[in-house]
């Protein structure tokens, strides 16, 4: 063969191979970038430490690419090979390997929620967070009553019980001192700490938001004259303590029954708070409306009637008797 024939083969190879090259680089980048098998949203844990080839599988595994090997050089070539970040994604249907390479790229973990509504008790906010999935590590103790705020937080995977325990504490830190620079003058309120005490009685007594500040007011008009307070929601808490539901109405006898929470016996505002107040129960006792009110009831419709003499407040009762009895709730 002469040397003239053998370099033409030669050429023709090296043509060939750069088409065949070029062919499977094209198929391999639409492969790469075309939608994937996945059926709808998947959620899925990227460990620390996985590196490329584990999360490769582990895509592969959740049906979120269709080919590892595939995945892993379409990274390499996008050169984020080094970028893919450890923690918990949210993968859309059909998204391509170019596109779970990007979102992992991003860093853009799944944010979850932990809802705490207003008048929990801590040991039941304990209990909510130690349920929470995704939340790391155990909480070192029940937190004292009225040291949380109630609102929803945000936490990624794999934060800890505890820190998001510290959020809730400080955020009720910062929430308490913003409105007691802001309290209305001549209150019979005279620390930081009352205000938390009559404010989870305020949240106990009512869950209708115009109501707060009524009910506050009532309460902030008693104290001022020296009446008690005589609500239900602190018996109740003197017998459970906030550990558990009482699981029954309140009975005549405990009314009478003493306890350092029963403001049917005792003078002034109980030793601490009963349950964890949200802001406006806060804002409400800080800055009551002032009316002459002294009495409320439930008025059956889920709110209360509001009354300035016994006399009316015993009309009211009266009528909430007689709503109970016609099979009310």
């Amino acid at each position: 063969m002469s040397w003239k024939r053998f370099g033409g083969l030669v050429a023709i190879t090296v043509v060939i191979l750069i088409i065949a090259s070029s062919v499977v680089w094209f198929e391999g980048r639409d492969r790469f970038e075309r939608p994937g098998p996945l059926p709808e949203q998947s959620i899925v844990f990227i460990p620390a430490g996985s590196g490329l080839a584990g999360i490769a599988q582990l895509l592969e595994d959740e049906n979120v690419v269709e080919d590892q090997r595939l995945f892993q050089i379409g990274v390499r070539v996008l050169g984020q090979a080094r970028s893919l970040k450890a923690g918990e994604y949210a993968f859309p249907a059909a998204v391509s390997m170019r596109g779970a390479a990007e979102i992992l790229a991003s860093g853009e973990v799944v944010v979850r929620r932990l809802t705490i509504v207003e008048g929990i008790t801590s040991h039941e906010a304990v209990a909510l967070i130690e349920a929470a999935e995704g939340l790391e590590g155990s909480l070192e103790d029940v937190p004292p009553e009225g040291s949380l705020l109630p609102e929803t937080y945000h936490y990624r995977r794999g934060d800890s019980r505890q820190s998001v325990l510290e959020r809730m504490k400080a955020s009720r830190d910062k929430v308490l001192s913003e409105l007691w620079e802001s309290r209305a003058e001549g209150l019979p309120i005279k620390t930081p700490e009352e205000a938390v005490i009559l404010a989870s009685i305020v949240e106990k007594e009512t869950g209708v938001a115009d109501e707060r500040a009524l009910v506050a007011g009532v309460f902030v008009n008693r104290l001022n004259k020296g009446m008690r307070l005589q609500s239900d929601p602190t018996v109740t808490y003197g017998i459970t303590l906030g550990v558990r539901p009482l699981g029954r109405e309140l009975s005549r006898r405990d009314l009478r029954q003493p306890s350092a929470y029963n403001t049917y016996v005792i003078n002034g505002l109980p030793p601490a708070p009963i349950a964890n107040a949200g802001r406006a129960a806060l804002a409400a006792v800080l800055n009551p409306e002032a009316t002459g009110y002294l009495y409320f009831v439930a008025d059956g419709t889920g709110g209360h009637a509001f009354a300035k003499t016994l006399k009316q407040h015993n009309r009211n009762v009266a009528k909430w008797r007689r709503f109970k009895r016609s099979g009310g709730q």
